[in-house]
């Protein structure tokens, strides 16, 4: 028998209103509470709706998609942000491009390549849980770093789906077996993309913003620059680390009691039908565009757009079908995640935090100041686009850096780092994509994310520490 963690116990009127009146009675705390100076009035109501938004969404007392919908009306209700501006997020490019690679995972499943994808997978590394979940755990982590994180994270849940479905362990039913492997693959994959310039927009970010900082610094006699290669060297090492750490905590935290894979037969697919070898050159030709962007100039939400006209339009598979099949509420949780994020920058609110945290680290022992930074780092990215968390939080940190005679390049490659470790479902693509399967809850995910969390950012924290001196990177 198949091992069964509750996911979503059905709650009765008593237990719903006590959630709400828990969400709600915190967050009018919150905003009841005098406005600090530095922060402005919208930001403190915006940090009173976050309490209510997050606790909500964490016991999910109401369903998450209605969570998501109360953050846009909210922010117009408490005059936070304009109508526009609360609701463009939702349909933001960042948006639209997971929405369009949630649909991949629709193709994929549809033409039958998940299916041959999981079968090669389970010829290479077998059906023994704790192997093919340790290959998993790096695979996904070593193609992070050159692929969207999403993209790794949309074919490799969409290929084990059909696996547990031939199980008999269906979304919604708290099998502990898929629950471990919907949760493996979205925080490996996460975990890599800091591995190299190609991995997410963090990377580059953080690469600039250093060059600039060192640029005007009076401490510095010319501008740090750090390229391709060099990045690589300083960053990929330890995005194995993670890899590992992913897979170590998830497996000492709730591994399965199968074995094994059960019920598996691995027949062969024979021969590509027609549609899956057009489906797979329209993909090809979609990363050939992706890795062409630095020419192109295109956002990678144009390449997707072309890839789902490429499917729908020979008729491999209709628009219909991916419509039907498509878990509309995973799109709105994200949409309201990047509200959220913009808020939190257009307000103030995140730079408030910044201010009034980071600064507690000041005096403090270096490995303390390096995992606090990474701390701030992986909380912010849990609300924000992990771009958007490097950017607010480096023109603070790099500052303190100088202050307190730390390598400011150490603390400005941290970050890309540590904001791809985050504790909420809303907090990154690949979480949003493994939460649509329905395997897990918000609750349970943060269960686990949280632990995950703090011990990579441990191993990150002393990697700077031990590794990047031994190569000279300090």
């Amino acid at each position: 028998m198949a091992e069964v963690e509750s996911i979503k116990k059905e709650s009765g009127p008593g237990i719903i209103l006590v959630k709400l009146a828990i969400a709600v009675g915190l967050g009018l705390f919150v905003a009841l509470l005098p406005t600090p100076e530095n922060l402005s009035p919208e930001g403190h109501r915006l940090l009173a709706l976050l309490v209510t938004v997050v606790i909500l969404f964490v016991t999910e007392a109401i369903p998450i998609g209605v969570t998501a919908l109360l953050v846009g009306s909210g922010l117009i209700l408490f005059n936070i942000q304009t109508p526009h501006d609360a609701w463009a997020p939702y349909a933001s490019p960042a948006v639209m491009f997971v929405l369009m690679i949630i649909m991949f995972g629709v193709v994929l499943n549809e033409v039958g390549l998940a299916k041959r994808i999981m079968y090669y997978l389970l010829k290479f590394a077998g059906t023994k849980v704790k192997r093919l979940s340790l290959i998993l755990s790096i695979g996904c982590t070593m193609t992070a770093s050159v692929f969207h994180d999403a993209t790794v994270t949309v074919i490799m849940v969409f290929a084990f789906v059909p696996v547990f479905m031939a199980m008999g362990m269906k979304p919604g039913q708290g099998h502990r077996l898929p629950m471990f492997f919907m949760m493996l693959i979205p925080m490996a994959a996460s975990a890599g993309g800091f591995a190299t310039l190609l991995g997410g927009g963090r990377n580059p970010l953080a690469v600039e913003i250093l060059q600039v900082f060192t640029e005007e610094s009076p401490k510095f006699a010319e501008a740090i620059t750090i390229g391709f290669m060099e990045y690589i060297i300083i960053q990929f090492p330890i995005a194995i680390l993670t890899a590992l750490g992913t897979w170590g905590v998830l497996w000492l935290a709730f591994r399965p009691k199968e074995k094994e894979l059960s019920g598996i037969k691995l027949e062969d697919p024979g021969p590509m039908q027609f549609k899956e070898i057009g489906v797979l050159i329209v993909f090809i030709g979609t990363f050939v565009l992706w890795f062409m962007g630095d020419l192109t100039g295109w956002h990678v939400s144009i390449p997707a757009a072309l890839a789902i006209a490429g499917f729908c339009g020979p008729k491999w598979i209709s628009f219909q079908t991916i419509c039907d099949k498509f878990p509309w509420e995973s799109w709105i949780v994200f949409g309201a995640g990047v509200s959220l994020g913009m808020a939190m920058l257009n307000s103030g609110a995140g730079m408030f935090l910044a201010e009034s945290l980071l600064p507690l680290l000041q005096g403090k022992h270096e490995f303390v100041v390096y995992f606090g930074f990474g701390f701030f780092g992986s909380f912010i990215s849990s609300l924000m686009s992990n771009s958007a968390a490097v950017a607010l939080m480096l023109p603070i940190t790099l500052p303190m850096a100088e202050m307190m005679d730390m390598s400011p390049q150490a603390v400005a490659l941290l970050a890309p780092m540590t904001t791809s470790f985050i504790m909420l479902v809303i907090g990154c693509p690949p979480t949003i994509i493994a939460y649509s399967t329905g395997y897990f809850s918000q609750g349970q995910f943060v269960k686990y994310a949280v632990p995950w969390c703090i011990f990579l950012l441990l191993v990150c924290s002393f990697s700077v520490m031990i590794y990047w001196p031994i190569i000279g990177f300090s």
